[in-house]
């Protein structure tokens, strides 16, 4: 039997929480035509709400929610049920947040853009991989800067004053630099 003939009640339950509606519309179609029921919300409340009512089997989590850091909520989708398959997608892709986001139970960590298939790999990947090479180049120094930002940030759960304040920043150059994208390695 192939996944369009299962009944929708017989499907394994997929939250997808990202606050960018094109993407989550092309996303969950891609997924529902490989067997999921997806069910979308662009907000942490209304995933919490999601959560609360019926936990789901598997879940793809945006790390920057509108209302909350998508960390929160992977923490919540575990304590709700263990089992939970969990990946987490950015577009803001940092070691610390891979770190944080593994700890917490992901199965894995992916960073925009992706795609179902990515998302169906990750899913499938629950063994760690010894056969991961390390990079060739080490990271440029405005890498390394991101990297210690998002360290700093995680240490003070995001609260981007304390993290200035800690890292001898005023608090409008560290949000500029947070509201860039990464860069590149």
């Amino acid at each position: 039997m192939s996944a369009d003939d299962t009944p929708r009640t017989d499907r394994p339950s997929l939250l997808l929480a990202d606050d960018d509606r094109i993407f989550c519309q092309v996303l969950a179609k891609a997924l529902d035509s490989r067997g999921f029921s997806v069910e979308v919300v662009h907000d942490g409340a209304s995933a919490q709400a999601s959560i609360e009512a019926s936990p789901p089997e598997f879940a793809v989590v945006d790390l920057r929610l509108p209302d909350m850091s998508g960390l929160k909520l992977v923490q919540q989708l575990k304590a709700a049920d263990e089992n939970t398959n969990v990946v987490v997608l950015t577009g803001y892709g940092s070691i610390a947040t891979a770190i944080e986001a593994i700890k917490l139970g992901c199965t894995h960590y992916l960073t925009k853009p992706t795609n179902a298939d990515d998302i169906m790999q990750a899913f499938d990947n629950k063994r760690a991989n010894s056969d991961v090479l390390p990079a060739e180049r080490p990271l440029s120094v405005d890498r390394l800067e991101w990297e210690h930002i998002q360290r700093v940030l995680s240490a003070f759960e995001d609260n981007v004053s304390a993290t200035a304040r800690a890292l001898n920043m005023h608090r409008r150059t560290l949000q500029r630099k947070l509201n860039k994208r990464p860069p590149r390695e």
